[in-house]
């Protein structure tokens, strides 16, 4: 496949390039997709959620009632559960929900997201450009000059690039990742992908 190379004005270059079908055309594995979707977010859970079970609880000890002739249900401590202030049943206690997955199924996984992208005409490819100032207005003036990319953007750069990351921060619909950590979640996530042109060297040399 190939796409035109687009200017910052949104004007074209008059170039094309080629997209890696390595890459972007292959056989996609929804599965690879759903683990690997699945790991980056458990990954980002924190895990610390936690409840107070009775051995936690520093209430007294004491029978609160007679055993018998009250009329109501036996009760022998105001921890129990049943009791508004008493313990939580089978509550959550912390717990780390990292996992690993395969690297091969991961590489899997990015490229099936690729391919869906690219066969959606969901990727546009800019000629490399970076602010010199970081300014919001920068970002929303280059998005306006795309009306069809979708109100999620992920822009994907070769390498560091403060000028950019730092203009499209304030904005939580754009999003800014460099081509060798690029991850599934991400690309399934965003609505449309603008490479900076050499950024696809990039991937290649991590996913080819």
């Amino acid at each position: 496949m190939e796409l035109e190379v687009y200017k910052i004005t949104g004007e074209k270059t008059g170039r094309t390039v080629a997209l890696n079908d390595e890459i972007f055309n292959v056989a996609p594995n929804d599965h690879a997709l759903y683990l690997d979707a699945k790991q980056y977010l458990a990954n980002q859970r924190q895990g610390t959620h936690s409840t107070l079970e009775r051995s936690m609880m520093t209430y007294s000890t004491r029978k609160i009632k007679r055993q018998k002739g009250t009329g109501t249900a036996r009760a022998g401590s105001i921890k129990s559960p049943l009791f508004r202030g008493g313990a939580r049943t089978f509550g959550p206690e912390p717990r780390d929900y990292h996992f690993k997955l395969n690297k091969k199924l991961k590489k899997v996984a990015r490229k099936s997201a690729l391919t869906y992208k690219a066969q959606g005409n969901n990727i546009i490819v800019i000629e490399d450009f970076t602010f010199e100032k970081p300014k919001t207005k920068n970002v929303i003036e280059l998005l306006s000059k795309f009306k069809d990319l979708g109100r999620k953007v992920l822009f994907v750069v070769p390498d560091s690039n403060p000028g950019l990351t730092l203009s499209a921060r304030n904005l939580p619909d754009t999003k800014v990742a460099m081509a060798g950590s690029l991850n599934t979640y991400e690309i399934l996530n965003a609505n449309s992908m603008v490479f900076l042109e050499s950024s696809l060297g990039k991937l290649e040399q991590v996913l080819a």
